[in-house]
């Protein structure tokens, strides 16, 4: 179970993982924490009438296609986006968005999420929710709270019967390296490096996640899959914008794995890992 703030979070954090492991037999299921009905329009071809003002059935429908992209099961949550606030000092939060429930209640549906389709590896954000969005933040916390309630019988006893799941992953997307290997092979194809002015801020050893990096899946055979299903996501990815900056051969040859690190197992594994199910019995 991949847990995610919004659609189309899934898409662009360890998509490719999700659908080598569907593909390979595995239940898949993503939980969708919020509708992402603040997400701004991302896209200038999709910034026509009509979108912005049916953005929730729109972005729900780009969901399912993502989904299907994948070949993995897909859940709402049934929260609301709580928007990414701006300015300084900073606006307060909108009135019943995700961020502001309490965590108690934030917590019991995906609980019952876990306990109906009972994973045993779960994906979720580190501590800073991969970036400083409320809701990343606020789903790591609820994923926390939620991988320790869902195995105990007296926590939320309305949400079903307890499963414990035995791994929790952190997914980590933004490695130095990563950009580095590429921003290098646009040098020697004669190319100005998209990443060029970025690498130039990102100082070395900071804010760089392979240090925290524990599990390496190598997964692109199935880097097509995690494209569709980005560009299912129309109103938030644009097809000619960042996630495509870099050729596809030249992802698969340079980098051909997705990034995690193992923040909680309730079993025994050998560190570095190739498998999110090491250590876990048939």
């Amino acid at each position: 179970m991949a847990i995610h703030a919004h659609p189309d979070d899934e898409s662009s954090k360890a998509a490719a993982t999700l659908a080598k492991y569907a593909d390979e037999g595995h239940e898949v299921m993503v939980a969708t924490l919020t509708g992402g009905e603040r997400g701004d329009i991302l896209n200038p071809a999709m910034d026509k009438p009509g979108v912005m003002e049916n953005i929730e059935e729109v972005r729900r429908e780009e969901m399912a296609a993502a989904a299907a992209a994948l070949g993995v099961q897909h859940r709402w949550l049934g929260f609301v986006d709580s928007g990414l606030p701006e300015g300084d000092p900073l606006p307060p939060l909108p009135e019943g968005c995700f961020a502001l429930v309490p965590l108690d209640e934030a917590t019991e549906p995906l609980v019952k999420a876990i306990r109906d389709f009972r994973p045993h590896v779960i994906i979720t954000y580190d501590e800073n929710g991969g970036y400083p969005h409320p809701d990343h933040i606020k789903t790591h916390e609820v994923s926390m709270a939620a991988w320790t309630a869902a195995g105990d019988p007296a926590a939320y006893p309305e949400a079903g019967e307890p499963w414990t799941p035995l791994k929790m992953y952190y997914t980590h997307g933004f490695i130095r390296d990563r950009i580095l290997s590429f921003s290098e092979e646009f040098e020697k194809a004669g190319q100005e490096s998209p990443f060029k002015e970025w690498l130039a801020k990102w100082q070395r050893n900071q804010g760089d996640m392979m240090g925290r990096v524990t599990t390496q899946v190598e997964c692109a055979e199935y880097f097509p899959q995690r494209d569709d299903a980005l560009r299912a996501h129309a109103t938030q990815i644009d097809p000619n914008g960042f996630f495509f900056a870099v050729p596809l051969e030249w992802q698969q040859r340079l980098w051909p794995t997705e990034e995690f690190e193992l923040a909680q197992t309730r079993v025994q594994t050998d560190l570095p890992e190739n498998d999110l199910f090491s250590g876990i019995e048939q």
